[in-house]
């Protein structure tokens, strides 16, 4: 016998379904929060215009004209001098290990060319690393250049300033070059986080975390056995996603391989101490996904993977610097594209293994806090 459609049932369902909703906290929160932070992200971090890019200057002139230039690059916006040296390996080492993007080489003979009428060139080294900041620098140093020349320039004389732009580590400007090597970080990060957040959750969604407890297994040995499988997983994807990048898509690998390898294991280990962390908070696995998609799309849209740091406003790009995920692109993009060596990156050695002890730590404590 067919029941008639009722209003009431209809009702009583959706009301029912609505006091879910409204009990489970975890979903609440991630439904209504992460579309508007995903918005405040887009709408204020987010800034596809290349402005206030890092900047060394070599100013070997250092002259009234050479300082003239200097603030003509300033004030375009697109610069922001962030050091001075006064040698080429500085310079160098400097954009090597990602300190500055651009590098502007003023010669000593810069006054004196221009005061006997003649030609003063000035090198542009550009680091190729993120196109789009390559590309922006380049443009802008040639329009600053030649703007400078045409107000100095006289008659059919020729023009007194010449910019030589080089676009180092990846000359063609390859988007594969810029991208892969970040879309490797982004691609493990999201694998180790929810693996971690998913398997402490299946155990309890099956029943036989209780279980667990009951054996002469102790929480620590639960947790690092639970947790190393997934880190060694983690580390051959990432050695299998670098394979396929250099043969498929022919990416060189200009640095040395162990070093890359070497740094990631302190960002694998706190992408799975995050998912602990999430497997801790959540009680299903729909609930431990949702949490773990909200750690990673602020990462991504911070990390520089896609917009340039040095865009963002200052608030942004302070934050940027507490995400694991920043230093980790920037050592993929360092030993890959750039060369970069152990030397040039020890800093970002000293930041990952802090940010994968403090996780570790915090995690472990909240996973130990939830089963006692």
């Amino acid at each position: 016998m067919r029941v008639p459609p009722s209003f009431r049932r209809t009702f009583s369902v959706a009301r029912k379904e609505v006091i879910h909703i409204l009990r489970d906290r975890s979903t609440l929160f991630f439904a209504a929060f992460i579309p508007i932070l995903e918005m405040l992200l887009l709408g204020y971090a987010i800034d596809t215009n290349v402005r206030h890019v890092r900047t060394i200057v070599c100013d070997l002139a250092r002259t009234q004209e050479s300082r003239a230039l200097l603030r003509e690059f300033v004030n375009s916006e697109d610069f922001r001098i962030v050091a001075e040296t006064y040698d080429d390996d500085s310079m160098m080492r400097a954009i090597v290990a990602g300190a500055a993007r651009v590098a502007i080489k003023i010669p000593e003979d810069y006054s004196r060319r221009l005061e006997a009428g003649q030609t003063a060139q000035v090198l542009i080294l550009v680091d190729g690393s993120e196109s789009s900041v390559a590309g922006e620098a380049v443009n802008v140093g040639n329009a600053i250049a030649l703007r400078e020349s045409l107000l100095r320039s006289l008659g059919g004389r020729p023009l007194p300033i010449e910019s030589r732009p080089r676009v180092l580590f990846n000359p063609d400007t390859r988007s594969a070059n810029f991208f892969i090597p970040g879309l490797m970080v982004v691609l493990t990060q999201m694998m180790a986080t929810m693996f971690a957040a998913t398997a402490i959750v299946r155990e309890k969604e099956r029943g036989t975390l209780e279980q667990l407890f009951m054996t002469p297994v102790r929480p620590g040995e639960l947790i690092v056995g639970k947790i190393v499988p997934y880190l060694v997983l983690t580390m051959v994807e990432f050695a299998g996603i670098a394979m396929v990048m250099r043969l498929l898509f022919a990416v060189p690998i200009n640095g040395p391989f162990i070093t890359l390898m070497t740094l990631f294991l302190p960002f694998a280990l706190t992408m799975l101490g995050l998912g602990l962390w999430v497997s801790s908070r959540a009680s299903t696995r729909d609930a431990a996904m949702q949490m773990a998609m909200g750690t990673i799309i602020p990462s991504i849209f911070l990390s520089g993977y896609v917009f340039p740091l040095d865009s963002m406003p200052t608030p942004f790009r302070q934050l940027s610097y507490i995400v694991p995920t920043t230093w980790m692109i920037d050592v993929s993009r360092g030993v890959i594209l750039r060369g970069a060596s152990w030397a040039e990156l020890t800093n970002h050695a000293f930041v990952l293994w802090g940010m994968a002890c403090v996780v570790m730590v915090v995690s472990v404590l909240r996973f130990h806090k939830r089963v006692e």
